[in-house]
C-alpha cells in the first residue's frame, strides 16, 4: 500500500448512502448473503471428510467425487459455504507461486520451483474451464495483471522482478514492462513512472466462484453441513479412523482434510500453524463513463504496486473499483473478527490511496462498502499441500494471499494424494512440506506490528526520494518475520 498511509490522518472518506461496514463482503451484498444450509444431524462415517467449505475444501471434494464417484464425501463448515477468504478477497485468481520459490528450490532444486510456477500458471485456466463447464457466472474475465511503480525505488524494484523472473523459466510473453504509452494505454495511474504486465490472472467475483462451486459440488453428490463447527481433529489410532469432531457429531473418515486457511488458528492444537493475517477492503459506487473514459481499464486487468505496504484493485462488471490492503494486519492471540468490520481510519486511508491513484474519482464516486477477511501466513510464507497417510490427515492453505487460483491447484493435488496416485502434482515441492509454528504471544503480535511499522516507514521514505535503493526499513522488516 502507498506511503500514504503514513503521513497523517487522510481526509474522511465519503460514504455512499446505505453505506455498509462488515457483513461478510461487498460481494455478498451483490450476489446474495446464502442461507447456510443444514448441521450434521449426528455421528457419520465417511470416505473423506473435508473441514471448510472455501475455495480449498470444495475443490478437493469437487475433484475427488470427480474422479470417484464412488466416494462417500462429507465437508463440515461452521458458517456457510464461502464465509471466509473465498467470499471476502480481492478477486484475483493469480498464477503467481504463493510463497518464495528460492525457498522451494533450496529444498527441491530450481526445475521443481519452475514446475510449480507453471502449475500455477495452468490453474488460472483450470478456474475458467471449470467455471464454464458446470454454468458458474462470476465475471470472470482473463485480463492480466499489471503491476505499477511510482516512485524511483518501486521502478528499480519492479524492472528487477521482470529480469529476475527470467531465470526462473518465465518467457517473454509470460511478464513484460510495458512503455509509457502501452501503460497509460491500459490504465493512467496518477504518478506511475513504470508497469509490468502478465497475462496470468483473471478477474472473478469470489463469492459467486464459491457459491457456484458449492452448487456444484452438491450436485455430485457430496454432503455439505454448515453451521457445524469442528472442535478438533483427531489422527487415525489403532482401529479408530481418523475423526472430525463437533458439538452436532462425528465424523469418522479414511482420510480428514483440514481446508480453514485464516481460521486454522480456532481449531485445538493449531493455533500457532498459521498466522490469521487481516486484509481489508472497500468498494465504490458504480462510477460513470467519464470516469473509464479517464481512467481506462477497457481490459479489466487486475492491479496493483510495488510498495511494501501493497494495495489490490480490480473494475467490477457493475462499473466500480474495488480497493484493498493492510488495514489493522493482526489482532493479538490469533483472534479474528468474523462480523468483517473495518475501522473507520482504514476506510479513510484506502479511499485516500485509491484517490491518489485516481484523482478523478474523488468528485464522482463514493464508498459503498467496506470489509475484512483473514488469510493464512505460515512461518516461512509459503503454502503447503500435505497427506500423513498412517495418520489420516491431511491439509492445504497458507497462501499469504494468492489463495483463489493455488487454492485449485490444492484441490488436485489433495486428489492425487488421496488416491494415492504418483502424479506431477504430487511431485511439486510444495507438497508434503512441513515448517516450524509461529512463535507464542507476545512474540509474534511484536514481530507482526514491528514489520508492518517498518514497511509504512519505508514506503513513507522511499516516496519523498529519489534513489532507487528500497529502504533499509524494509529489509529490516523482513528480516524479522522471514518474509
Amino acid at each position: 500500500m502507498s506511503a500514504l498511509l503514513c503521513q497523517g490522518p487522510p481526509a474522511r472518506a465519503p460514504l455512499a448512502p446505505g453505506f455498509v461496514n462488515g457483513g461478510v463482503s461487498h460481494w455478498y451484498r451483490e450476489a446474495g448473503r446464502p442461507e447456510p444450509g443444514p448441521r450434521l444431524p449426528g455421528s457419520r462415517t465417511a470416505d473423506v471428510c473435508v473441514v471448510g467449505a472455501g475455495y480449498t475444501g470444495l475443490w478437493t471434494a469437487y475433484y475427488l467425487k470427480r474422479a470417484r464417484p464412488d466416494l462417500r464425501i462429507i465437508v463440515l463448515e461452521r458458517e456457510f459455504a464461502g464465509f471466509g477468504a473465498s467470499g471476502r478477497n480481492g478477486g484475483w485468481v493469480l498464477g503467481e507461486i504463493a510463497g518464495s520459490r528460492e525457498r522451494y528450490a533450496a529444498r527441491h532444486g530450481r526445475p521443481a520451483a519452475v514446475a510449480l510456477q507453471y502449475a500455477m500458471f495452468g490453474a488460472v485456466d483450470e478456474v475458467a474451464r471449470v467455471a464454464a463447464e458446470e454454468g458458474i457466472e462470476a465475471g470472470l474475465v482473463k485480463g492480466g495483471v499489471l503491476h505499477v511503480a511510482r516512485n524511483a525505488a518501486q521502478l528499480a524494484r519492479l524492472n528487477a522482478m521482470v529480469e529476475e523472473s527470467r531465470s526462473w523459466g518465465w518467457a517473454q510473453g509470460d511478464l513484460m514492462c510495458l512503455s509509457a504509452a502501452d501503460r497509460d494505454e491500459r490504465l493512467r495511474v496518477e504518478g506511475a513512472v513504470g508497469a509490468a504486465w502478465s497475462p496470468h490472472c483473471a478477474r472473478v467475483q469470489p463469492a459467486a466462484l464459491v457459491q457456484g462451486l458449492a452448487r456444484a459440488v452438491r450436485g455430485l453428490g457430496v454432503e455439505v453441513y454448515e453451521r457445524t463447527p469442528v472442535l478438533r481433529i483427531t489422527p487415525r489410532q489403532g482401529p479408530a479412523e481418523a475423526a472430525a469432531v463437533t458439538a452436532s457429531g462425528t465424523v469418522a473418515a479414511e482420510y480428514v482434510l483440514r481446508a480453514t486457511e485464516g481460521f486454522t488458528a480456532g481449531l485445538a492444537g493449531h493455533r500457532r500453524d498459521w498466522l490469521p493475517m487481516n486484509s481489508s477492503m472497500i468498494v465504490t459506487t458504480p462510477l460513470p463513463d467519464a470516469v473509464w473514459d479517464a481512467i481506462g481499464w477497457r481490459r479489466r486487468e487486475l492491479l496493483g504496486d510495488m510498495a511494501h505496504y501493497y494495495m489490490y484493485a480490480q473494475r467490477t462488471a457493475d462499473g466500480r473499483i474495488a480497493f484493498g490492503g493492510r488495514g489493522r494486519p493482526y489482532r493479538y492471540g490469533s483472534r479474528v473478527d468474523d462480523g468483517g468490520r473495518t475501522e473507520p481510519a482504514t476506510v479513510d486511508a484506502l479511499w485516500a490511496v485509491l484517490t491518489s491513484m485516481f484523482p478523478c474519482v474523488a468528485d464522482a464516486g463514493r464508498v459503498a462498502h467496506a470489509w475484512s477477511g483473514v488469510l493464512g501466513v505460515p512461518r516461512d510464507w509459503c503454502a503447503t499441500a500435505l497427506l500423513d497417510r498412517a495418520a489420516g490427515i491431511g491439509h492445504a492453505g497458507g497462501y499469504t494471499g494468492h489463495g483463489v487460483a493455488t487454492a485449485n491447484l490444492a484441490g488436485r493435488t489433495l486428489r492425487d494424494l488421496v488416491l494415492g496416485e504418483d502424479t506431477e502434482l504430487t511431485a511439486l515441492p510444495w507438497v508434503n512440506r512441513r515448517v516450524r509454528r509461529w512463535e507464542p504471544e507476545p512474540l509474534r503480535w511484536l514481530g507482526v506490528q514491528a514489520m508492518y511499522a517498518l514497511y509504512r516507514a519505508a514506503d513513507a521514505r522511499e516516496s519523498g526520494s529519489y534513489s532507487p535503493r528500497t529502504s533499509v526499513l524494509a529489509r529490516l522488516a523482513d528480516t524479522i518475520t522471514g518474509h
